[in-house]
């Protein structure tokens, strides 16, 4: 991976984009694919299309990711200039109090903190319980609500967790044998920038590579996702697809207290392919050839399945008269909170085999999938 594909996947990370205010991701985004794309096009949720044409306009192949990040919205200042807060995507009540915060205002961004009433002045049954999300506030330092109001802030103020994207590298070992090493990205919004950078570095490799494929490849960078795949229903209808192959994170099951029944994938060992979710059952044809194109090339990849939950796939999959529809995952530890970890080598591993895929994606491949 190139230094300029990781410079871009850190601003990615570390950029500011809670469902419905996705505005500087989606900007890096253009910026990054525009000397490779061959169009762009935006939608009225502002959800960015970037087009790879090959030898034939049709059939169309879709690889979205969402870059909205779980995120907070600001509801209400009380008299001590504490900012009280809904949230914008699902977030474990457990991984909120005490983590830093930035609240963008009309008047610049501002640095808070998440907290609740001390535990040395709750009695000891209270300190058991876990606090939930209602009983927090964001400090930022205020001592009355003039004071936050001066500052810029009010109700409908979008919040995003503090987390610098950072690099590190472990030896890999199996058996006691090291296998060499493995490098792994920590920081915020892997869920999902990672599928939206996947789908960008797609489309530099078709072009900067010459890569001659059957098809016109749509990289796709959605919104609102984590609020109810809102970007991706807009998308798909100005996208009108033939095929979709969304790029999501995975959740990683290699950590304490996860059976594999739960979660079977493991960061390090490839790209899932989704086999089912709650809101999509993939084209059975177009899981085989991802599967066999794998094995063919030699590239690791895991079956996963995740009994909860969805991705904008299982928006794509029926809008207009249906799309033949998949999931490519990369398996994420501790998704939703204000930090995750994944290995670059499923990162690239997950671009190698889209290529394949799309090299053998023409007409007469697609109609098979939904052939009777």
């Amino acid at each position: 991976m190139t230094d300029e594909a990781i410079d871009f996947l850190e601003k990615l990370s570390n950029s500011f984009g809670p469902s419905g205010f996705e505005r500087e991701p989606i900007k890096l985004t253009k910026e990054y694919v525009q000397p490779y794309a061959t169009d762009l096009k935006v939608d009225k949720l502002s959800s960015l299309l970037f087009f790879k044409k090959g030898s034939s306009r049709s059939p169309k192949i879709l690889l979205p990711g969402h870059v909205d990040e779980v995120g907070f919205i600001v509801n209400g200042i009380n008299d001590k200039g504490f900012i009280t807060f809904s949230q914008l995507g699902g977030w474990f009540d457990q991984v909120l109090l005490g983590q830093r915060v930035l609240v963008r205002t009309q008047e610049g961004d501002r640095q808070g903190v998440i907290a609740a009433k001390p535990p040395h002045l709750l009695p000891p049954e209270e300190r058991k319980k876990v606090v939930e999300k209602s009983k927090m506030f964001i400090d930022l330092g205020c001592s009355n609500k003039k004071e936050a109001e001066e500052l810029g802030v009010r109700i409908g103020d979008p919040v995003m967790p503090i987390s610098k994207f950072s690099l590190t590298e472990k030896t890999v070992f199996e058996n006691d044998v090291s296998k060499g090493t493995m490098k792994l990205a920590i920081g915020k919004a892997f869920d999902d920038r990672i599928g939206a950078f996947i789908a960008a570095e797609v489309i530099k490799k078709l072009a900067t590579e010459n890569i001659e494929h059957p098809n016109t490849v749509i990289g796709a960078a959605t919104t609102q996702e984590e609020v109810g795949l809102r970007g991706a229903r807009t998308m798909a209808w100005l996208a009108e697809p033939d095929v979709c192959i969304t790029l999501e994170v995975d959740i990683a099951g290699d950590v304490p207290g996860i059976e594999i029944n739960e979660a079977p994938a493991k960061m390090g060992g490839g790209p899932s392919i989704l086999t089912f979710d709650a809101s999509l059952i993939p084209n059975q044809g177009l899981k085989e050839l991802i599967i066999q194109t794998a094995e063919k090339h030699n590239i690791e990849y895991q079956l996963s399945a995740m009994a909860r939950g969805g991705t904008d796939a299982g928006a794509v999959h029926i809008s207009r008269a249906g799309c033949p529809s998949i999931v490519l995952g990369i398996p994420t530890r501790h998704i939703h909170s204000h930090v995750g970890i994944l290995s670059l080598e499923d990162v690239e591993n997950c671009i190698q085999l889209l290529v394949e895929v799309i090299k053998v994606l023409d007409q007469k491949a697609v109609d098979e999938f939904t052939e009777i």
